[in-house]
């Protein structure tokens, strides 16, 4: 898959230099939901969970479903463990979200 392959970034109408991709999966690939799902197998094993804390990996996403904050935190730093000895990571700043309901779902935080 990586042999004689190269790529390149494209904004707007400007193409940068080519360059030569050594290693990771093609973004698009059919094999990158795949290998993410078989990577990440032991991240949602339910056996480490309980009735509270719940974790989906689907396509290259993960969604943690807590019943407290506490649960949620604890979650958040068991995938920041397994992800560590994977060298992958979350990305905090552009691709995470926090979605609360029920009764106090209108507090907001300072």
């Amino acid at each position: 898959m990586l042999f004689d392959c190269y790529s390149c970034v494209k904004w707007q109408n400007i193409r940068l230099d080519f360059f030569t991709v050594m290693f990771g999966v093609r973004q698009g690939s059919v094999l990158a939901t795949f290998l993410f799902i078989v990577f990440l197998d032991e991240l949602s094993d339910t056996r480490n969970l309980d009735r509270n804390r719940f974790i989906v990996v689907y396509a290259d996403d993960i969604l943690l479903i807590s019943s407290s904050v506490v649960n949620l935190e604890n979650l958040t730093h068991l995938c920041e463990r397994e992800l560590n000895w994977l060298d992958m990571a979350i990305n905090y700043k552009k691709k995470s979200y926090c979605l609360s309901t029920g009764p106090r779902c209108d507090y907001v935080h300072y």
